[in-house]
């Protein structure tokens, strides 16, 4: 009610405010209460709000502006900031900050019905239990002033790392998906025989020079059954972050360039430093390193073995 006679005060007076205000089911305040208020130093929890307030402020606009009240109170603790969730709520309320919303996906690979596909080795269980075990394939678009430009990713599923990504002005698998492979293939340093690499029936998938480059590696291709959109549901799903987060809040985008700038940072930014839920809200690059640090084989101290 303070608030709202401030916002209006110099329109219509305090008074008339007053009185217009004691004809409603909002509660009754005198201009004479309103003054009091007024004059009243503003308490410890006030202050305390303002202060928790920017730090809400900062860091949501840090992480794309992306963060609901779940993903901005883990922040906030990560950053030493001791909130209750509900507090942390009220908070963003109040300064008109939420979390985005996923909107639906867009089919950009298509199948090839006359092309040989690979089993599916994944069944929809998208789960590994250390990196490098099972592979995510997928491309989305992105509308520009100069037309579509295409986005292929490829996602590890034990730490929802993208481990490899292109965007190019056409679908050619050698410009896209291949792109992105090969990045993946350069950024990690582990064997690859025995990965699984999973994707939709979409032709660039399936074709020779992709499946090709899978052998070389020593990667087991795998394509869904069915072919509807829980077959590759985890790619789907990375896609859906990336236009959510990303590329509709800050279109248009005028070229593919542009978009592949944008991209790379929030690849960095997604890989470094959002907190995913499946991950016990932690970035994919500090999952992979607690999971590396608890497999460290153990060492016998030095002093031990000058004892023997």
């Amino acid at each position: 009610m303070i608030r709202y006679i401030d916002l209006y005060r110099d329109r219509f007076g305090v008074e008339p405010i007053c009185a217009a205000l004691a004809d409603t089911d909002g509660g009754f305040i005198t201009s004479r209460g309103y003054r009091a208020a007024k004059s009243r130093p503003r308490s410890a929890r006030s202050l305390s709000d303002e202060l928790i307030g920017e730090v809400i402020g900062r860091v949501h606009a840090a992480n794309y502006s992306v963060y609901g009240i779940r993903k901005m109170h883990a922040a906030l603790a990560r950053e030493g900031w001791l909130v209750g969730r509900d507090r942390v709520g009220r908070i963003m309320k109040l300064r008109g900050l939420a979390g985005v919303r996923r909107g639906t996906k867009v089919v950009t690979t298509i199948a090839d019905q006359a092309a040989a596909r690979p089993a599916d080795l994944v069944n929809r269980d998208f789960t590994a239990t250390a990196p490098n075990q099972l592979w995510v394939a997928d491309i989305t678009h992105v509308p520009t002033w100069a037309g579509f430009c295409y986005v292929a990713f490829v996602t590890d599923a034990f730490s929802r790392r993208i481990v490899g990504w292109s965007v190019r002005d056409t679908l050619r698998t050698e410009d896209l998906p291949l792109e992105a492979l090969d990045m993946a293939a350069f950024t990690v340093t582990d064997d690859l025989s025995g990965l699984v690499h999973h994707s939709d029936r979409g032709s660039q998938y399936v074709s020779i020079r992709y499946t090709d480059r899978l052998a070389e590696l020593g990667a087991r291709p795998s394509v869904g059954s069915v072919g509807d959109s829980y077959d590759n549901a985890l790619a789907e799903s990375v896609n859906g972050l990336y236009k959510t987060e990303l590329i509709k809040p800050r279109r248009p985008w005028r070229t593919a360039d542009e978009v592949e700038l944008a991209t790379m940072h929030w690849v960095w930014w997604y890989n470094h430093q959002r907190l995913h839920s499946e991950l016990g809200m932690i970035p994919p690059i500090e999952y992979e390193t607690n999971h590396y640090a608890s497999h460290q084989p153990s060492r016998t101290p030095a002093s031990a073995l000058t004892n023997h």
